[in-house]
């Protein structure tokens, strides 16, 4: 499977992209890393992509790793739209105090216009 998988510079994010490697050692995915820029994030664009670059390296994985400017929703549906990936993996979502999960604008605007199907990881 061809899986793209969308990174913020959460710790969320650190989150998603260590199960996504799992995934990727136990069955084999091709796999694309795509970093997005968000200021508000707790670890920068360079940040991230070093860190990624770090867990792919250790994983012994040869993932793609790509930079995405301008806004991170809309930047991430482009990009899934420009490529043939099976699968989108985003991280997102907390619980409520009633137990439902609320999404943040990102993810949901990604779950909304993802030409493909999306994994969220929370």
């Amino acid at each position: 499977m061809d899986v793209l998988v969308g990174l913020g510079g959460s710790d969320e994010s650190i989150k998603t992209l260590r199960q996504t490697i799992d995934r990727t050692q136990a069955v084999g995915d091709d796999l694309t890393v795509a970093i997005l820029e968000k200021p508000e994030a707790k670890r920068s664009q360079d940040e991230m992509y070093e860190q990624a670059d770090t867990l792919l390296t250790e994983a012994d994985i040869d993932a793609e790793l790509v930079r995405l400017e301008g806004d991170p929703g809309s930047a991430l549906v482009d990009y899934t739209e420009q490529g043939e990936f099976d699968q989108l993996v985003i991280g997102g979502g907390t619980l409520s105090p009633m137990g439902k999960i609320q999404l943040g604008p990102i993810t949901e605007f990604v779950l909304l216009n993802s030409p493909t199907t999306v994994k969220l990881v929370r």
